[in-house]
């Protein structure tokens, strides 16, 4: 069952040349998802700063236009609920920042791993000739 040569594999058996195989293949697998994230992840703090650059404006445009009026409108709450929102889209964008950054830490130690697992196998001579990178 897959089940069970994946637990071989890992640790169960077949020596320590599988277990290297299965863990240069795991780091594989999670290499590009880890991009791919990063990737979603800077497009959606993108977004965030650029919708956190049209509230102030709008919040500007209405403390000018309350100013610019005749008539006195009460355009203040409205300003502190653009103001608050602006607040919460700061603090998602701090969230994906602080994300982001262990996204790119984790692909940083993928890759390092990758490599010392493809060093000590080639060192050891045991490196497949159909694996990616040989």
């Amino acid at each position: 069952s897959p089940r069970a040569a994946l637990k071989m594999a890992a640790g169960g058996g077949g020596g320590p040349a599988a277990r290297e195989l299965f863990a240069e293949g795991l780091l594989q697998f999670l290499r590009p998802a880890v991009r791919q994230l990063d990737g979603h992840v800077h497009a959606v703090r993108e977004s965030q700063v650029e919708l956190r650059e049209h509230i102030d404006s709008l919040a500007t445009e209405l403390c000018r236009i309350n100013e610019d009026q005749k008539v006195a409108l009460d355009l203040d709450p409205y300003v502190k609920k653009l103001l608050n929102a602006r607040r919460r889209v700061v603090l998602v964008n701090n969230i994906l920042q602080n994300a982001q950054e262990r996204l790119r830490r984790l692909n940083h130690s993928v890759a390092k791993e990758t490599l010392r697992r493809k060093a000590l196998l080639e060192a050891a001579g045991s490196y497949p000739q159909g694996l990616p990178g040989k």
